[in-house]
């Protein structure tokens, strides 16, 4: 099966209209995949020495969790993407590189969305959240039901007020501030501009003979396969999302996402075995006064 993912977008002004953050994505999973969208209230939480669990293993609870909404497949804890009651938006792509997938069954990348936005009230909150359970827990297991389908991930996490990207292989991790619009597909794409790493990311790196310690460091170039140098001129969804965002910047609205989302000949809305099965477009109000809004579809095919 050829490795696919989703697509995450994120609009920051002035790069939209009306001084909003604009968060999209397409879930693209299994065909016969069911995906639902749920929302869990705010709960607090006095029997901190029991844990709970994931979908498959069991981590410490915290003292306080926030309201959420999220687009999950039915069958696991985590989520493929979501919101929380603060207006922080989360959603993750699989990504692969030169680090072998782990299959020991430890914290999903849908896992990670769903405690970060249960446990954080910004984005870079959300970023610590996910980089310390990961630290901790790690990532790994089963990905799909009834299929073997392991990987790495990626993190879009934005607010009202900034967004980030999280990029990880294994336990080490690169993270970009967003400026202006960014996107993340099924391949790393953080590349010189990091903004916060893992403590040991370039010694492991340079340890395994992917960076030789005197170049700029190139998170994508040292963990993945990928040439960064024609990256942005490729065929990828990646580079074409890339492309669609930047052609509407300046005047991007909750239906440019829309749009971007219903995209086909791009691949981001994408059939066949793996599936576009759920899509999510949120507006992030800058103006705490104004409610964030967010919309899902819950079913497959978003050109309907």
């Amino acid at each position: 099966m050829e490795p696919c993912s989703c697509d995450t977008f994120v609009a920051l002004p002035p790069a939209t209209v009306g001084n909003r953050v604009i968060f999209g994505k397409n879930s693209d999973r299994l065909f016969d995949e069911v995906q639902e969208v749920i929302y869990c209230p705010a709960a607090v939480h006095n029997d901190l020495g029991k844990r709970f669990k994931c979908t498959y293993i069991e981590v410490d609870q915290v003292p306080e969790t926030y309201a959420v909404v999220l687009s999950r497949p039915a069958w696991l804890w985590g989520a493929e993407m979501g919101a929380n009651e603060h207006g922080v938006c989360i959603g993750n792509e699989a990504v692969w590189g030169r680090e072998d997938i782990s299959k020991e069954e430890a914290l999903l990348g849908m896992d990670l969305v769903r405690l970060g936005l249960e446990r954080a009230d910004t984005a870079e909150k959300a970023l610590d959240v996910i980089v310390d359970l990961l630290e901790k827990y790690g990532q790994g297991g089963n990905c799909a039901e009834g299929e073997e389908f392991s990987y790495y991930n990626s993190f879009l996490i934005a607010d009202r007020n900034e967004a980030w990207i999280l990029e990880t292989s294994g336990k080490y991790w690169a993270a970009e501030r967003v400026q202006g619009v960014r996107n993340i597909s099924n391949q790393l794409s953080i590349t010189t501009k990091i903004a916060r790493e893992h403590p040991d990311v370039r010694n492991y790196a340079k340890q395994r003979g992917w960076w030789d310690g005197k170049e700029e460091f190139d998170f994508t170039a040292a963990y993945s396969y990928i040439d960064t140098a024609a990256m942005m001129t490729s065929p990828s969804r990646y580079c074409q999302g890339y492309k669609l965002l930047d052609k509407h910047r300046g005047n991007i609205t909750f239906e440019t996402m829309m749009e971007i989302l219903r995209d086909r000949p791009s691949g981001i809305n994408m059939k066949g075995e793996f599936l576009t099965t759920a899509s999510m477009v949120s507006v992030l109000p800058q103006d705490p006064s104004l409610p964030c809004i967010h919309l899902f579809t819950a079913t497959p095919h978003p050109e309907r």
